[in-house]
């Protein structure tokens, strides 16, 4: 049956192939159909569906519109309030709220019964909080709707917000902290909105650990007060219903809410004064330049708001715009571009232009874009790049308006942001009726690019001093920090003359023939203890002064596995595959060799030892020094043999966001070409012992 099957299958495809080359045939091989001759059925008209509207006496408002295409009801519901209602000792409580809402649950329905009910009904109720708005959502079938109104209610209005909940949420948000300067791109736009507004405004302002520290549950629960009211909320609802059953079915559910006091959506004035300045964030572990440029954008109710958003298209809209052709395209000088002429509702946005180029054409980008901007200035755009643009625009707003859900939120985020109802339409009117003139006139009127503030993220090794051509640079600390105020620079505790002399006595025991221009290869074992035992064999070449590191592991789970690294690049060879290292595993492995005793003593310029005092530790007596530096630690060293025993040090967890406690312990120190090794070494991580290593043996060159 399956040869017989196989040889049916067979015969359609080889007469369905010589059809089309007799049509082949027939046609022409070389004529080329022409789309424009092509025949279209006519597009159905889009009807703008009909909202309900009513309000109850509490002042929840409502919006309705009926779709019965499938079985489902979506309720989305603005809240007026924003983490700008958050004190600036407190910035991210607003997040921290809504996180404990929906994981904490309520006393009626607490979290593992609410998120088994939700399953059980294929539904979902979420919150949210951004900066000048928060939501609540409820989405769910038909049948099912009316049986989980009354679940959303009772879990926004009453929520139990534990503090195991809450210390969970927390600690989410510590390990986004710890990983925030991972990735240019996120440093770039962060950094970018401070310069804007100012780093201490509304727009500006981080979660930081101090301001984590301060949120406590009455917090929370004061917040949820404040923005949960009826005065509040804006309620809409679209789906398989009828409008009158519904009408009934919500006031019933939700008459029950407080009125209380609407929350004025105040967002203070950016205090912005135009200037032409450069700003560098040196990251040393990438190999190009994420550039940004551009000042304060306008509001959105600006008259000419259609004019200015057609001139950043033809600046920088996507593979059209003169960025893309003349920047990347012609000249060659950039990985990606980008750029927004931003206008708010409730404040002024951002223009900028960005763009990712190689470090050695950083300066070379950044006058490349001025230019462009400049052409805007000087010359008219052509009609036909109008057209262009403007069909470009109104292409991708096709989609604006595609469904009953989309049409909804549109009216319901006017309404909220104080816009006409008819904004949509009136931007499209005056995108149609736009002339190259207007373009330029926008140009010169709100674009400076002689009075921009320029970013630069990226290796300022590679970069060298293109930037200076700009102005005076000033580089910005992004130091992730666990207070408020940074330490001060001469804080070490101890007798800082008595600890040079020991930092010096244990430079000689360890190198004991060797200087510090060394290259070190040692080969052993490795037990693992967390998260599971294991042992590995390892070879490592090390250089500390040239940091290149080559570690080879055999016997693990994956097989063989070779890391090369090399300054702030790496490649991990595994499987007879290679692949570049991420920068933040770079950096991890790097993290584990900058606290290794022959790096400190190689590198010792950058610390400054202070002896605390002599110990006796497991009948063993030590010089404990005190070394501030790159890395803060603390050095026990033997005052017999003037040998490291034990060295400790603090660093962030980056999955918890918490300060973690690792302590490495030396034993059985061995010479060999004229350099001491400690052929044991025990890691301990928070009181848990991590691995042990077992030399066997070492050689240096």
């Amino acid at each position: 049956m399956k040869k017989y099957l196989f040889l049916a299958v067979l015969a359609a495809m080889l007469t369905a192939c010589a059809t089309q080359e007799m049509a082949s045939e027939q046609n022409g091989e070389s004529e080329a159909v022409n789309p424009e001759s092509l025949d279209y059925p006519e597009l159905n008209s889009y009807i703008v569906p009909e909202i309900e509207t009513f309000e109850l006496d509490n002042g929840i408002k409502f919006y309705l519109v009926e779709d019965n295409e499938v079985p489902l009801i979506n309720l989305n519901m603005i809240v007026r309030a924003g983490s700008f209602m958050e004190p600036a000792d407190k910035v991210g409580m607003a997040s921290v709220m809504t996180s404990v809402m929906r994981n904490g649950g309520s006393e009626a329905y607490p979290e593992n019964e609410l998120n088994q009910l939700l399953e059980d009904k294929a539904a979902r109720i979420e919150f949210g909080m951004g900066f000048t708005n928060g939501s609540a959502n409820l989405n769910a079938l038909k049948d099912d709707f009316n049986d989980l109104l009354p679940v959303l209610l009772d879990v926004m209005m009453n929520p139990l917000m534990p503090q195991e909940k809450i210390d969970l949420a927390i600690t989410q948000r510590r390990s986004s902290i710890a990983r925030r300067n991972d990735d240019a791109q996120q440093i770039g736009f962060r950094e970018f909105e401070k310069l804007i507004y100012g780093e201490e405004s509304l727009q500006g302002r981080q979660v930081e650990h101090w301001t984590l520290d301060a949120i406590t549950r009455d917090d929370l629960l004061a917040f949820h007060s404040e923005a949960f009211t009826g005065e509040n909320m804006m309620i809409g609802l679209v789906g398989d219903f009828d409008t009158e059953q519904m009408k009934t079915t919500l006031e019933e559910v939700f008459s029950a809410i407080p009125a209380g006091e609407q929350n004025e959506l105040d967002i203070p004035d950016v205090d912005y004064e135009f200037d032409s300045s450069i700003y560098f964030v040196d990251k040393e572990d990438v190999n190009q330049s994420v550039i940004l440029m551009g000042h304060i954008g306008g509001m959105r109710d600006n008259p000419d708001y259609a004019a200015l958003q057609a001139m950043n298209e033809v600046l920088s809209g996507g593979f059209s715009g003169r960025l893309f052709q003349n920047v990347r395209s012609d000249q060659g000088l950039a990985y990606a571009v980008f750029g927004a002429y931003g206008s708010s509702a409730l404040y002024p946005g951002q223009f900028y232009a960005g763009l990712f180029t190689q470090s050695s054409s950083t300066a070379e980008a950044i006058e490349a874009v001025r230019r462009e901007m400049e052409k805007l200035q000087e010359e008219p755009v052509s009609q036909q790049e109008l057209d262009d643009t403007r069909e470009s625009i109104l292409n991708s707003l096709v989609f604006r308006n595609n469904s009953r859900r989309s049409v909804l939120s549109q009216r319901m985020s006017n309404e909220y942001l104080g816009l006409p109802l008819d904004a949509f339409d009136r931007y499209i009117e005056e995108l149609r009726t736009l002339t190259p003139e207007d373009i330029q006139r926008v140009a010169r009127e709100y674009m400076r690019p002689d009075q921009m503030r320029i970013l630069v993220v990226g290796n300022g090794s590679e970069i060298g001093d293109q930037l200076n051509r700009f102005g005076d640079v000033q580089e910005l600390d992004i130091t992730i920090r666990r207070t408020e105020e940074a330490p001060a620079a001469e804080e070490i505790a101890g007798d800082i003359e008595a600890g040079r002399e020991w930092f010096e006595r244990m430079k000689n025991s360890i190198l004991v023939d060797a200087g510090t221009d060394i290259t070190l290869k040692q080969e052993g074992k490795v037990e693992m203890s967390m998260p599971m035992t294991m042992t590995i064999d390892r070879t490592e070449t090390l250089n500390f002064s040239e940091e290149i590191f080559l570690i080879e592991m055999k016997n693990t789970p994956q097989g063989d596995i070779t890391l090369d690294v090399q300054g702030n690049s790496g490649v991990l060879k595994m499987g007879g595959q290679e692949v570049p290292l991420p920068p933040a595993q770079v950096r991890q492995q790097l993290a584990e060799y900058y606290v290794h005793y022959l790096n400190v003593i190689i590198n010792e310029d950058e610390y400054t030892p202070a002896l605390e005092g002599i110990e006796t530790v497991e009948e063993n007596e030590v010089a404990k020094l005190n070394l501030k530096g790159p890395r803060d630690m603390t050095i026990h060293v033997d005052t017999d043999s003037a040998l490291p025993t034990m060295l400790q040090y603090a660093m962030i967890n980056p999955q918890t966001g918490t300060d973690m406690e690792i302590r490495m312990y030396f034993d059985d120190w061995k010479v060999n070409d004229g350099v001491a090794i400690a052929y044991e070494t025990r890691s301990v991580v928070m009181g848990q012992d991590q691995a042990r290593i077992s030399l066997s043996s070492h050689t240096v060159e």
